[in-house]
């Protein structure tokens, strides 16, 4: 960012006015006491006009009646206005009071002014796991290389059994307070970060309804272009990386397993000793305060098709009474000079035009072509023919094949196909091990390396051993 930028955001930002207002201290701590302090959202106006009072009471109480002299509603419409937007005001479907929720940016200014006071305890080992942890799945996930994802899994296996080993052994490693007291501050924090985000995403949306009302007010083109630039900008929102991120954290939210699995996880983290002094309840109910979020960023989302639906509908019903108006007219035109209608001519309509043919372009007869079939038939001498081959055709079981994968596959988490017909021999030739071939090509969880190959071989019944060399097979355990 450069000068202009910063200067822009200077004049402009919702969020630098809040930091200039004289007044800022007051809001500020509203805002703490009546948002985020208690994670609540979308409250009425008279329950925040009573919250507010009960702020001026105490302020006017300690720093005299003349500090903020002005009732709390003015102060609620002020800070709602266009010219601050630190409240958005709006109203619900059904009812008459209005109701205020905070804005993206003033959320933004009470975390920074929170994190101004400083904090006891400052979490860094925690954030340091995380950043690795992060690191470690972003390399790995992005690598295409099967040796090295294999390597790396055998690492974490071999990671895994000395851990289980050491546990059998008794030398079980609990963390620590103070460790404890570390992840648990990075868990509140990412959570209020998680909620912040939802009121970013509401925001981005409401832009978009706004920008849509404007386009369909003054709309010139027609309607199927106008529909067309409705749904670019729609696909624009959904396709961003902010889009999907939340669409595939909706998705996380409300899948039943995964849910429970979240709720039993905090259940536990409640029960952690080190945590005793802590306030658990807040940890408790994460899930509970992100799914309000979530829906009314959904609700929003459903606003905005319901909206743009009703101003086409709008648009449509003027535009077909603009049509009925110049028929009306038409017609009332046409009765007023039924009785004395001009002369001369009046009106001229396009004669439809006249296809013409000429005799010498049609094409002349021809008569049609006889074609003569020779159906003779004359006998074969086949009497050296060897007809032993048409009786002697076999069938390949595949659900056979599967079977032998699975019975290696209980004692290894992998197998290459080498390693399969080693324990089942191939009894069927070349055509088993298509059928294999054929199976690991629709199985998800088979691997097939073309830059690695493998010898197989087979006996025939006289006796004699035949050998294929193919790409390498790799099936996997499935999870």
């Amino acid at each position: 960012m450069d000068f202009y930028a910063i200067n822009s955001l200077r004049e402009n930002h919702a969020g630098w006015s809040l930091l200039r207002a004289q007044n800022a201290p007051l809001a500020l701590t509203f805002f703490m006491a009546a948002f985020t302090s208690p994670n609540q959202r979308n409250l009425g106006r008279q329950e925040l006009i009573d919250a507010l009072d009960d702020v001026l009471f105490g302020l006017r109480d300690s720093e005299g009646e003349d500090r903020f002299p002005r009732p709390a509603g003015e102060y609620l419409d002020d800070w709602a206005s266009d010219e601050r937007r630190w409240l958005r005001k709006y109203y619900v479907p059904g009812e008459d009071e209005p109701r205020y929720d905070l804005t993206a940016a003033s959320e933004d200014v009470i975390r920074w002014v929170e994190n101004l006071r400083g904090r006891e305890f400052v979490a860094t080992q925690s954030r340091l796991t995380s950043i690795f942890a992060v690191l470690k799945q972003l390399v790995q996930q992005s690598e295409t290389d099967p040796e090295v994802r294999l390597a790396e899994l055998q690492r974490q296996r071999d990671g895994i059994d000395a851990e289980m080993q050491r546990i059998r052994d008794g030398n079980v490693r609990v963390m620590t307070g103070p460790e404890a007291l570390d992840h648990l501050q990075q868990l509140t924090t990412l959570a209020k970060d998680l909620l912040s985000d939802f009121r970013e995403v509401e925001q981005n949306f409401r832009k978009l309804d706004r920008q849509v009302r404007e386009q369909i007010a003054t709309w010139d083109g027609t309607q199927g272009e106008l529909l067309q630039s409705i749904f670019d900008n729609q696909q624009d929102i959904s396709s961003s990386l902010q889009g999907r991120t939340f669409q595939g954290f909706w998705d996380y939210l409300m899948s039943p397993q995964l849910r429970n699995e979240l709720q039993d996880l905090l259940h536990r983290a409640t029960q952690i000793e080190a945590l005793a002094t802590s306030d658990m309840q807040a940890v408790a109910n994460l899930h509970q305060d992100w799914l309000p979020a979530v829906e009314q960023t959904q609700a929003t989302v459903r606003q905005l098709s319901q909206q743009m639906r009703r101003l086409l509908d709008d648009k449509v019903f003027l535009e077909n009474k603009r049509i009925m108006q110049l028929i009306r007219s038409i017609e009332s035109g046409a009765l007023g000079n039924r009785d004395a209608p001009p002369s001369g001519a009046f009106m001229e309509i396009d004669a439809p035009s006249v296809d013409v043919v000429l005799p010498f372009e049609r094409p002349l007869y021809e008569p049609s072509r006889k074609i003569l079939v020779d159906d003779s038939v004359e006998t074969a001498d086949d009497d050296d023919v060897d007809a032993s081959a048409l009786f002697g055709q076999f069938f390949v079981d595949k659900e056979r094949l599967r079977a032998n994968i699975d019975a290696v596959l209980a004692e290894a988490e992998q197998a290459t196909l080498a390693e399969v017909t080693e324990t089942y021999p191939l009894s069927q030739g070349l055509a088993e091990v298509v059928a294999y071939y054929q199976l690991a090509t629709e199985s998800d969880w088979a691997t097939i390396n073309p830059e690695q190959s493998q010898q197989l071989s087979w006996q025939l019944p006289d006796g004699t051993t035949r050998e294929a060399t193919i790409e390498q097979i790799i099936f996997g355990r499935p999870a």
